[in-house]
């Protein structure tokens, strides 16, 4: 299709706001920013689009004034005079990854905590990611500031969707807010509402009257409420109007035989393992979800870490991480394997078969790293490990990218701006070398992120934050 200059002149009227965003991105941003004309085009790239279709050669898109102004075949798309044209000839573009369980803190197996405020938003933002649910927080306060630098262009990062602090029942850590009443639950609801979470995460100790207390209370404030949970299944959660499910198959403990109500049995791997992922208890689940349009969020990234001698070892991931970090997790990598019979890589199949059902059954998957457990998983590189994970579940590299942009979006409330490479959507795009259909691991190649149009150079974004993660 060609695009007019009528239409061109009503996106420059209509992104006058976006242009003074631009002017005001501190010293400390732009030092970042590789790519900043106003109108820019991509041409001769390949396109996987965010839709589930899969991938168009020979494409070009056109950014104007922070939007998708244009997008098609070379021959018909109309590069506008003046634009800043860049050539992507052996480059995919799809676009901007939306992170639904993007903590912007960090862990190690050897008790490590982190707040990372620097180098998580550079990391998710170098990879690929435009928008992140951090979903549990430690930091509350952190996030929300951080948003608010972030959005004012103060310092480089995604955009945030923040979670108040973990809400859950009498477990013994000290970040979690230990909810006992309905009325506490309430409490801090509001609370948390008011300083400006608009998503709430509830955890495994939660009972099914506190996570009701707490649905009821998000909702009538227009906040939503997900959940990584123990003692209540998922069939539970969704009765108490739950929005959205967290990790898939391994926190869902419904099918454990004899689970007792509001309590947190251990896992019966034999069951797990042996589980029918198409059979009646796991299909009940399933249409109890897809009745009430409650989504599940993949992170297989986060399990695959406890699998021996998994994911290949990453250099870019050592690299980030600080010294002793790398220390540690060098040496949790050794000890599992050295262990015998280990049954993570069954549960991890198992996972992947779920959720591939989930799909099947009509249900909407998303996708976030979780940055925690022995810090193998760190934020934005976990985030393209989940790609490849998928692509291995057997899911097509059109659906995976849908999955980890469009179904992101969807489920923030945001895909009429967000999520597919189409004309008129806000331009969050990442720009990869190589084909990303034909190879998985060109995930990891990015070259420009954009973001509203602006774009940020990954590879500067990645050098800044060499040796920070587990410090800063």
């Amino acid at each position: 299709m060609r695009v007019g200059v009528a239409y061109f002149a009503f996106l420059a009227a209509a992104s006058a706001a976006f242009a003074q965003d631009r002017a005001a991105l501190s010293d400390t941003t732009r030092a970042y920013v590789s790519v900043q004309a106003p109108v820019v085009a991509l041409t001769h790239v390949t396109v996987i689009d965010g839709t589930g279709a899969g991938p168009r050669a020979d494409q070009t898109v056109v950014i104007t004034n922070g939007r998708i102004s244009a997008t098609g075949a070379f021959a018909s798309v109309t590069i506008p005079a003046g634009a800043q044209t860049i050539d992507g000839t052996g480059h995919t573009v799809i676009p901007g990854l939306v992170g639904m369980h993007d903590h912007t803190f960090y862990t190690t197996a050897a008790g490590r905590r982190s707040q990372l405020n620097t180098s998580a938003p550079r990391l998710y933002l170098a990879s690929g990611v435009t928008s992140i649910r951090t979903t549990g927080s430690i930091s509350p306060y952190s996030e929300i500031t951080l948003k608010d630098q972030v959005d004012k262009g103060k310092v480089p990062g995604p955009r945030m969707h923040i979670s108040g602090p973990y809400l859950t029942g009498p477990d013994d850590v000290v970040e979690r807010m230990h909810i006992t009443t309905p009325e506490q639950a309430r409490r801090v609801v509001n609370y948390w509402a008011d300083e400006g979470a608009t998503w709430f995460k509830v955890y495994t100790e939660i009972s099914r009257a506190n996570l009701r207390a707490i649905t009821d209370a998000a909702h009538k404030r227009g906040v939503k409420v997900t959940g990584h949970l123990c003692s209540v299944g998922y069939k539970e959660a969704v009765e108490a109007n739950i929005d959205a499910l967290e990790h898939g198959l391994m926190a869902n403990l419904e099918y454990v035989p004899g689970k007792k109500v509001d309590t947190c049995p251990g896992v019966d791997r034999d069951t797990y393992l042996n589980l029918d992922v198409n059979g009646a208890a796991v299909q009940a689940t399933f249409k109890a979800m897809i009745a009430k349009g409650v989504p599940m969020t993949s992170t297989l990234a986060v399990y695959e870490i406890s699998v021996p001698n998994r994911p290949p070892l990453d250099p870019r991931v050592t690299e980030a991480m600080s010294p002793d970090v790398q220390k540690e997790y060098l040496a949790t990598r050794e000890r599992l394997a050295a262990a015998t019979n280990n049954s993570q890589l069954g549960m991890l199949k198992k996972m992947m078969a779920y959720e591939m059902a989930f799909v099947k059954a009509g249900g909407t998957l998303a996708a976030g790293v979780d940055p925690t457990g022995n810090g193998g998983a760190l934020p934005g590189y976990g985030d393209q490990r989940n790609y490849e994970l998928l692509i291995e579940a057997g899911f097509s590299p059109g659906q995976v990218v849908q999955i980890m942009s469009a179904n992101g979006a969807k489920v923030l409330g945001v895909d009429k701006d967000l999520g597919t490479v189409s004309s008129g959507k806000i331009a969050d795009l990442v720009l990869l070398r190589g084909d990303l259909a034909a190879n998985p691991a060109s995930i990891r190649n990015v070259v420009t992120v954009f973001k509203q149009g602006v774009g940020y150079d990954s590879p500067k974004l990645i050098r800044s934050v060499k040796g920070l993660v587990g410090i800063r």
